[in-house]
């Protein structure tokens, strides 16, 4: 809450203007009721048909000035409830980019998409709408209690003796309905989840024939936020009732009094007329109190949620005091690392020495902790013990702009942007000219795909790359990491979906990018065979390494691989074992 307030102050003005309207409209409105007890009283009554002129055009003014200062407290609460939810949104997004990456591990992206769309947009309402409709309404009470007061306190207090219990059953109502609230707002997080992952697989949903799956798991999510709205309807459905009744009975008991009152002559019909339209000021805010206790209810969850996640704090901190070096060559080195995740130990004990231009490649089991270990070297993950150092630096002690910037990566799954293919190359460096474009599409071995598409680098490739094949899609990703010119890359099984001879292209092309210390992780040994130094890791531990002879002459794990991928060929001529080696 106080993080809104501080929002509110921002834009106050706006707020400060529009209750400024708001009072000088309800000061009109009080004077209403006055004029038409006059007339009534003055000119039908006492027939002083010389005021009907002057009370007419009385009414007439009040009318537009209404008009006038209604439009213009309407506007600016609205105004300025879309300008503090344009920052909330804003901000709340620029927090998300900020937080690290075991926080989106843990969190659905439909459950944040609820949190920057749906839940921001109850604020917005309850901005623009609810807390305008409780001043006013408050505001009315105040002052349509006084005047009655002054015109007859014995009616006055008829009327205000049932308000204690419309009170009573309002505060009964918020208590009951926030907890549903609060759950219709974590559900309709968890719709939006489903609906994202149904539609952003949906090809597979149908390769595998899963529509009906589907559509009963969404219809089950769905059945629990029509539960919880209804259960929130019958909240609501019992205790406007009895706050309508109650009003209304108000309205009753002053018209029987009053009348009686009229009928002994303690009181003329222009002041019951003026009394009648002053308690309508005070039965409105009585049967506005439920709703508004619904909205309030509604924003108070939704604003909860927004805290919770601001409350989510980045677990890659920015040092405090950061080294920037002049220029940085690439030399990284490992110094017994090793990195527990969700209380599983994934690396132990990792040393590694990878010099300046060197091309170390990384094999092993699925789940061996391959990715974990690059994973580590940009600080998207924390080793949690040892030490990883650039150029002698540890990376804790550089920022974290500048570090990333440094290191260029492919990660195991490719992801594309919706737009063109220039747009999606250059995503890591903006400054970039077509001719580096291209030259980073021709070591990527896709120069002469794109060559043959109608509208070239300004082809849209569609969500995900949808339109593109993988190995496509991996070879544009590769060219996206070689335009951002970083003194290390990343290669995380970037070349899976190529063929062997794509693959050759590309590993000839990479040999002639010089300067760059590479990673490759890869599961076929022609990808990784060239390399200066091979690891071979099994649960989380380097098991072996050297060349790829020196693997071979070892007879283990990475010769059995060999073996395996190669059984086909050992037993042919030299020439073409000669290839293998």
């Amino acid at each position: 809450m106080k993080r809104l307030l501080a929002y509110i102050n921002q834009f106050k003005w706006y707020f400060i203007f529009a209750i400024l309207a708001l009072l000088g409209g309800i000061a009109l409105d009080m004077v209403n009721p006055h004029l038409l007890r006059m007339i009534i009283d003055e000119v039908i009554i006492g027939e002083k048909l010389d005021l009907l002129s002057s009370l007419l055009w009385g009414l007439f003014g009040i009318t537009l000035g209404r008009t006038i200062l209604g439009y213009a407290k309407e506007y600016l609460f609205d105004y300025g409830g879309q300008k503090v939810v344009e920052y909330l949104r804003a901000d709340l997004f620029d927090h998300l980019q900020s937080l690290s990456f075991d926080f989106f591990d843990r969190t659905n992206t439909g459950e944040l998409m609820s949190r920057l769309k749906d839940d921001i947009d109850k604020i917005w309402g309850a901005m623009a709408y609810v807390i305008m409709l409780i001043i006013e309404n408050t505001v009315y009470f105040i002052i349509a209690s006084v005047i009655l007061f002054s015109l007859n306190w014995r009616l006055s207090l008829v009327a205000l003796m049932i308000m204690p219990i419309i009170a009573w059953i309002a505060v009964n109502l918020e208590k009951k309905i926030s907890d549903v609230c609060d759950r219709i707002s974590d559900q309709e997080a968890k719709i939006n989840t489903t609906a994202q992952e149904n539609l952003a697989g949906v090809r597979l949903v149908k390769a595998f024939g899963r529509e009906k799956h589907e559509i009963n798991k969404f219809f089950l999510q769905n059945q629990q936020n029509y539960e919880y709205k209804v259960k929130r309807a019958l909240i609501w459905g019992k205790h406007f009732p009895q706050i309508e009744f109650l009003t209304n009975l108000a309205i009753v008991l002053v018209t029987v009094y009053g009348g009686l009152l009229v009928i002994k002559d303690t009181m003329t019909i222009g002041t019951l007329v003026a009394f009648s339209n002053y308690i309508m000021m005070l039965i409105w805010p009585m049967r506005m109190i439920g709703w508004l206790t619904n909205e309030l209810a509604e924003c108070r969850a939704s604003i909860g949620k927004i805290e919770n996640l601001f409350a989510e704090e980045p677990t890659i901190k920015e040092p405090k005091n950061p080294i920037f070096p002049e220029k940085l060559y690439g030399h990284l080195v490992f110094e017994n690392v090793s990195f527990i995740h969700n209380n599983t130990v994934i690396l132990k004990n990792i040393d590694l020495d990878a010099k300046p231009g060197s091309t170390i490649a990384i094999m092993g089991m699925t789940g061996s902790g391959k990715s974990s270990l690059v994973n580590l070297i940009a600080r998207y993950y924390e080793c949690t013990s040892g030490g990883i150092y650039l150029d002698g630096i540890n990376i804790k002690n550089l920022p974290l702009k500048l570090l990333r910037q440094q290191v260029s990566v492919v990660m195991q799954d490719t992801f594309l942007f919706s737009s063109t293919i220039e747009e999606n190359v250059k995503f890591g460096s903006e400054a970039v000219t077509k001719e580096q474009i291209k030259a980073a599409l021709k070591t990527a071995a896709i120069d002469n795909f794109i060559a043959e598409l109608p509208e070239g680098l300004d082809t849209i490739i569609g969500e995900r790359g949808i339109g593109l094949s993988g190995g496509q899609k991996q070879r544009l990703a590769l060219a996206r990491a070689l335009i951002k010119k970083g003194v290390i890359l990343i290669l995380d099984d970037a070349t899976s979906n190529l063929d062997l001879e794509t693959e050759y292209q590309i590993q000839k092309a990479l040999e002639k990018q010089k300067g760059i210390t590479k990673f490759i992780i890869a599961h076929r040994i022609s990808a990784v065979k060239n390399a200066d130094e091979i690891l071979v890791i099994d649960n989380g531990e380097i098991v072996e390494r050297g060349t790829h002879q020196q693997l071979l002459a070892l007879r283990k794990n990475y010769y059995q691989t060999f073996r395996d991928q190669f059984q086909g060929i050992i037993a042919l001529e030299p020439e073409v074992k000669s290839f293998a080696h």
